[in-house]
């Protein structure tokens, strides 16, 4: 399966599905902000990235203010957050065959862009 995790008002999630021309490869996109994760795909997301907390993302808008970064989080604190509020996942995930690539490094956007050629 193809498919990238995305929030469609970000920029930056625009230009890296741009620049690894994702829609025109046929990868199935879903913008989480209308479309939530469900269980099932965060758990397929957990399995290739080995944990919740690769998944998750401290820049959200909501992580200091909730007090977050105060608290020890576990991998089911993790879990149920990217659950519970979309914001909290690390974009764009992208899914290519049994890889996975997180967020927007250099590494993960040319591991993507490799990958996809």
């Amino acid at each position: 399966m193809n498919k990238c995790y995305h929030l469609s008002s970000c920029s930056t999630c625009k230009k890296i599905l741009d620049e690894a021309g994702l829609a025109a490869k046929g990868f199935t996109l879903q913008n989480i902000k209308e479309e939530k994760i469900t269980p099932q795909q965060l758990e397929e997301m957990y399995k290739l990235a080995g944990s919740y907390e690769a998944l998750f993302s401290r820049r959200s808008m909501k992580y200091r203010p909730m007090g977050l970064h105060e608290k020890q989080l576990t991998e089911e604190d993790y879990k149920n957050l990217i659950l519970e509020e979309y914001s909290f996942l690390k974009r764009p995930v992208t899914i290519v065959g049994k890889k996975i690539f997180i967020g927007n490094t250099k590494e993960a956007v040319t591991g993507l862009v490799n990958a996809t050629k």
